[in-house]
Order: structure tokens, then sequence, then C-alpha cells
């Protein structure tokens, strides 16, 4: 289970991304993250992720408190966590193969156990045969699809995406939200950060909605 108490950020400078949000999200649970452009979903994200440390509050994944664990335990944490970013964050002068197999060569995985899972993972999002191909030979939709194989092939128990549908249209970007929910009916918790609100309306998820960095809605 994933729990925020009183959580707050605060960046040098004096800037608050986050004031006081507390929530919780279910083991096995999807929800989704909403709100303005600057509204704070990024930074919460990456608090889950251990990218940033809260200022004051708790993180608590698993009953463990991940804002104050220390640094050197940070990659354990994040191999419970799988990480979608808008931008993809691919290595384009890698293949598809080596850019899903990094987080097994990470975690020192056998390399017949890697090529067994790169491979499910492609399958599962539909880029079966495409492992020797660059990213940039490559649609939007199809870089997207190989940013969530990378953060499944770990069998993460919990997907975090940030804006994954940003830059898709309509019907991509509804592939991607059904794909997002196989892992979510196989037990993987979803939390998706998008500004798509008619979208996520029509998926019938819980949504929080964040402004100016605080939690005004918690419903669904």
């Amino acid at each position: 289970m994933l729990q925020f108490i009183n959580v707050s950020k605060r960046y040098p400078g004096g800037s608050e991304a986050l004031k006081n949000v507390s929530f919780e999200i279910q083991q096995g649970e999807m929800a989704f993250l909403t709100g303005h452009s600057g509204a704070g979903k990024s930074t919460l994200l990456k608090l889950i992720a251990v990218l940033e440390r809260s200022s004051q509050g708790q993180v608590m994944l698993d009953s463990q408190n991940i804002g104050r664990i220390p640094q050197r335990l940070v990659p354990y944490t994040r191999r419970k966590i799988g990480m979608i970013f808008q931008d993809h964050r691919l290595l384009h002068n890698h293949t598809v193969f080596d850019n899903v197999a990094l987080p097994l060569i990470i975690a020192g995985h056998q390399q017949h156990e890697i090529k067994r899972r790169v491979r499910a993972a492609l399958d599962k999002v539909g880029l079966s045969g495409k492992e020797r191909r660059y990213p940039i030979t490559l649609s939007g939709g199809e870089q997207q699809r190989i940013g969530i194989a990378r953060a499944v092939v770990n069998r993460p128990p919990m997907i975090l995406a940030d804006e994954p549908t940003g830059n898709l249209d309509p019907q991509l970007s509804a592939e991607i939200m059904q794909l997002f929910e196989q892992f979510n009916q196989v037990g993987v918790t979803v939390l998706i950060a998008s500004h798509d609100v008619p979208l996520i309306k029509r998926m019938g998820y819980r949504m929080l909605e964040l402004s100016q960095g605080e939690l005004v809605q918690n419903h669904g």
C-alpha cells in the first residue's frame, strides 16, 4: 500500500510544489493523478520513486517511510516500481532489446533469463519482432511502448506513469491506457499522472486532483 501523510515539498528558493498532501492507494488499485500544469503531479511521482525527498510528512510504501531511507538502499526500493516518462528516456544508440533489458542487467539477472523476460515484455506491449530495431526508427506510440516494456520487465508490483499519452493522438492514448489496465488486472498497482480528463473520466477509476500543490479532490 502507498500512503502520503501530510507531505509537503519545498524546492530551494522557497517554491512549494506540494502542500500537506494526504491520501492512500491500496495494493492492486489503479488511480489517476490530475491537475493543471505545474500543480505538483510530477513532483508527487518523483517522491514515490525516491527521485526527490519530501520536506515534511511521510511517504509510506509497504509500511516503510521511503522518504527517509539511506541513499544506498534507494535502488532496492526502486526495483518495486516501474517508472514511465512522457519523453520516453530511451537510449537511442541502443536497440529496443537493450533498452528493455537495462533494468534486468542492473539487477544482475542471467543472460538466458534476460532474453526470456525481454521477449515476454515486448510481446505484452505489441512489439514482438522489433527487438533489433532502434527506437528512432519507430513511431512515438511504439517508443512509448518500449518505455512501458522496460518499466514492467522487472515485474514490479507498482507502475508510475507521468503523462504517458501526452504526445499521442486519442486512439493511441486509449490503446496505451488499455495496456495499463491489463497490468492492473493481474494485480499491479498503477498510478498515472495525466491532464487528459475526458479520457480519465471515461475509464472510471479514482481521480486525485492537485491544484497549486494541494490535493483538492479525491474521488471515484
